[in-house]
C-alpha cells in the first residue's frame, strides 16, 4: 500500500460528491454503509462490509500475501458483484487479535480477491501452487470489475466457500457470525487504519 491514502467513512451512506485526495483509499471492514448497496443482489437490507477495499489505478498489481493455491476463479456478473474473482486458499497462522504478536494455531483460510482485469484470470486454474510476493493479479476498471470504482475487495473466510463468491456485505443482523466467519483482513494486510 502506499505511503499515502485516504481511510474512507461510508457509515453516513454515499459520497458521491466526494473526490479522495490521494491516488490510493481504504474501505473499512467491519462499517455499516446504509443506502450504498442498492442493486437486487444486496436484496435492500446487506449494508455491513465484511471485506476491505483497497483502492487504487486500474492496473495495480495485487500480491499474494502467503504461500497458497488456486481455490477458485470466474466471474461474478451479476449488478453490483465483483467481476472478476479469485478466491486462493493457505494454510496460515494468522495474529490472534490485530496488531498482536502471538500466532493462533495454523489454520486453512481463503480470501477473496474481487473487482478484479479480466485478464487477471488468465493463465490460473484451479489447484495452482504460488508464493508469497507473486503477483496473481491487477485492480480492474469499472466497466469490467462489477460497476465499482477501481479498487480491489479483499475478504477472509475460515469457512470453505462452496462457490467462487463470499458475501462481501451481509445484512446488519448477521454480524456477529460474520465477523467470525469473514475475520479481519488487518490480519494479513496489517494496521491499515
Amino acid at each position: 500500500m502506499a505511503d499515502e491514502y485516504w481511510v474512507y467513512d461510508f457509515s453516513r451512506g454515499p459520497q458521491t460528491d466526494f473526490e479522495c485526495p490521494f491516488e490510493y483509499s481504504v474501505g473499512k471492514y467491519d462499517e455499516h454503509r446504509p443506502g450504498m448497496y442498492t442493486t437486487p443482489l444486496f436484496g435492500g437490507v446487506r449494508d455491513l462490509h465484511v471485506g476491505i477495499d483497497l483502492g487504487g489505478p486500474v492496473g495495480t498489481p495485487i500480491f499474494a500475501f502467503a504461500d497458497g493455491v488456486i481455490h477458485s476463479l470466474g466471474v461474478n456478473d451479476e449488478a453490483g458483484s465483483y467481476g472478476p474473482t479469485i478466491i486462493t486458499r493457505h494454510e496460515v497462522a494468522l495474529p490472534v487479535t490485530l496488531g498482536s504478536s502471538e500466532l493462533a494455531p495454523i489454520q486453512t483460510v481463503w480470501v477473496l480477491h474481487g473487482h478484479l482485469t479480466a485478464t487477471s484470470l488468465n493463465g490460473l486454474e484451479v489447484g495452482q501452487v504460488f508464493h508469497a510476493g507473486d503477483r496473481i493479479a491487477w485492480i480492474g476498471a469499472e466497466h469490467e470489475n462489477g460497476g465499482w470504482p477501481p479498487h480491489l475487495h479483499i475478504q477472509l473466510s475460515i469457512s470453505e466457500p462452496t462457490v467462487n463468491d463470499m458475501p462481501g456485505v451481509v445484512e446488519l443482523s448477521q454480524r456477529d457470525q460474520a465477523l467470525v466467519t469473514y475475520p479481519d483482513p488487518r490480519l494479513i494486510l496489517g494496521r491499515l487504519y
